[in-house]
């Protein structure tokens, strides 16, 4: 029994060299994890096999590794201190339990932050990833009672605002795999605002500073975790809160912040929608009191109708935020639009002075950005009511006109749809197309013949407010010019308005959507397919009986020559041959040098 005890210890001892100065083998790795999970005599190999959990570590080694350690502590979780306690604990000293569970506690810390780590890490593999993520959400769920381990989860968020590297392979895979329950969509927006609500006031003080001593690259990594908070936020998938549906729940407590199941109040559908409705609220009102980059402002706009607004437990707390946006002007009003006008329409929200906003925005930059098609759709939905004042809608159809001279043909087409509905919808506004004088108005024949300018429109397009704009005084005569438009298309489309559009009953509406996201590819497409019924022929009709017309030169004929004679005459010191012919034969002089 001496010489085997004598052969272990010495085995131990040769294990421990190796791991200090080698990398271990495969099999050493197996061994040290079936000995930790044997007794707790093996309790230091722990620390050997937490050393292999890198990223840069082999990949067969660090699996193994964290299967081992994996198998060690899920079943110690309900008995590992917290961490406050573990440091009480250790601070005592007597009792070797307790500096047990003190060290244990400080392991198990430690195996947290390296499944951080090769989680976040862009270095790990795809594969230790996965084990790492599947691991650590592991230790989430099986906490004390079955409660939600939030602050491991908060710790695991936190490393991923703040990774400076790309995480969008660890949100694929988090949302394909864990972003379906419910409370861990809840839990996330629980840190989303906590990460957010101290970034902002970490960007406060640092802005300060900087005014101070200067910016020292803060602004540039602030950004960068701006868009990681972006990027976590809308993989978080929208929940459809009309519809009534089951909760699937990750961990056993659920929501429930104690350490039992939900009672039958808490574990309700409508008590789970309230509850993720207002966790989602805050942490997207943190998120949008950010200094957002550009390009994730722009995101933010262009998503916010369909997947903020409609889950948000009160959407018009939005009001602040779009309205700023929508008096930025330029792209930023234009997309901002679209959540505004749900806004207005849906939640009773004024906003004064919405109309000349929206005619500042009309302009030739409008109809080649990337989101012209909900805008250009919006326009014609908000000029629809039949209460618009026959003054604003004058306006934007003498704007639309104008642009139509500026514009691709694609936008030419547009504004004609526009334009086509504006007059269908208030026919007072007709005149613009036709004006009449009546001559029993005085006024109206006095200023008919008045004279007037040459070229002259009285139309301001420079002029913000449409009311000052003089377009009731104007008319369309720039769609007179699209009849000769150089595209066929814009031509051919433009004799839509020569119809009485005062008769509703014989016109329709034009969809704007089958024109809103037109583009010169677009036009040619449409034009190479159409049906030509007559094409131009390379070939004349009749037979041409000559190669040029007579008018064309004058003094000389052309036909076709038979019979000819030829006759010589002298006049002075020139000789002059006459070819002479019948009448179907050209006559022509030859002057001849004597």
């Amino acid at each position: 029994m001496a010489k085997s005890s004598s052969a272990t210890a010495t085995a131990s001892a040769t294990k421990k060299r190796r791991s200090r100065d080698e990398t271990l083998t495969l099999d050493e790795v197996k061994t040290l994890g079936c000995e930790l999970l044997s007794s707790r005599a093996h309790l230091n190999h722990a620390p050997a096999l937490l050393k292999l959990l890198s990223p840069s570590a082999p990949l067969d080694l660090a699996l193994e590794a964290l299967v081992s350690l994996q198998s060690f502590f899920v079943p110690l979780i309900p008995s590992i201190p917290s961490s406050s306690a573990a440091a009480t604990a250790g601070d005592a000293g007597s009792d070797p339990e307790l500096v047990f569970v003190a060290w244990l506690r400080q392991r198990f810390d430690e195996l947290v932050a390296a499944l951080i780590e090769l989680s976040v890490s862009p270095h790990s593999d795809d594969a230790i990833r996965d084990v790492a993520l599947d691991a650590l959400m592991d230790f989430v769920k099986l906490g004390k009672d079955g409660k939600f381990q939030s602050a491991i989860y908060h710790k695991f968020l936190q490393a991923v605002v703040h990774s400076a590297d790309s995480v969008d392979p660890l949100l694929e895979l988090l949302g394909s795999k864990y972003f379906k329950y419910t409370d861990v969509c809840y839990f996330t927006y629980t840190s989303v605002d906590k990460i957010a609500n101290s970034m902002s006031s970490k960007a406060t003080d640092s802005g300060k500073d900087a005014v101070q001593n200067g910016s020292d690259g803060s602004e540039n990594k602030c950004a960068i975790f701006i868009h990681n908070i972006y990027n976590l936020l809308a993989h978080v998938p929208v929940m459809d809160y009309q519809k009534e549906s089951t909760f699937e729940m990750w961990s056993a407590v659920g929501l429930s912040s104690k350490g039992e199941k939900d009672s039958s109040k808490d574990s309700s559908t409508t008590y789970i929608k309230k509850k993720l409705k207002l966790k989602l609220t805050k942490a997207w009102l943190s998120f949008l009191k950010l200094p957002l980059p550009l390009d994730v402002y722009k995101e933010v706009l262009a998503s916010i109708h369909q997947n903020v607004i409609p889950s948000i437990s009160n959407p018009a707390i939005l009001c602040d935020f779009l309205t700023r946006s929508y008096d930025i002007g330029g792209v930023i009003s234009v997309m901002a639009l679209s959540g505004l006008f749900i806004l207005m329409t849906q939640h009773g929200l004024e906003y004064p002075k919405f109309y000349e906003k929206l005619y500042a925005l009309l302009t030739p930059a409008v109809f080649m950005a990337k989101h012209r098609s909900v805008f250009l759709q919006l326009l014609d939905t908000c000029l629809k009511s039949s209460y618009l004042p026959a003054y604003l809608a004058a306006a934007f159809a003498k704007r639309l006109s104008r642009l139509a001279l500026s514009v691709p043909p694609a936008g030419a087409l547009i504004i004609i749809a526009l334009i086509h509905n504006l007059l269908r919808r208030h026919p007072s506004i007709n005149f613009l197309v036709h004006w009449e004088v009546d001559e029993n108005d005085a006024n109206a024949t006095v200023e008919a013949s008045r004279p007037k300018k040459i070229g002259a429109d009285p139309f301001n397009n420079d002029e913000a407010d449409p009311a000052k704009s003089g377009a009731m005084r104007s008319s369309l005569w720039e769609i007179d010019t699209l009849r000769h438009h150089y595209s066929p298309a814009v031509s051919r489309f433009v004799a839509s308005l020569e119809e009485d559009l005062t008769v509703r009953a014989k016109t329709t509406e034009m969809k704007i959507t089958d024109f809103s996201s037109g583009s010169y590819a677009t036009v040619f497409r449409d034009e190479v397919r159409r049906r030509i019924k007559q094409v131009p022929l390379a070939f004349y009709r009749t037979t041409p009986t000559s190669l040029f017309q007579g008018s064309d030169f004058p003094g000389w004929t052309f036909g076709y020559q038979s019979n000819s004679t030829v006759d010589t005459i002298v006049e002075g010191n020139e000789t002059i041959e006459t070819v002479g012919a019948s009448d179907s034969t050209p006559s022509k002089r030859l002057r001849v040098e004597a």
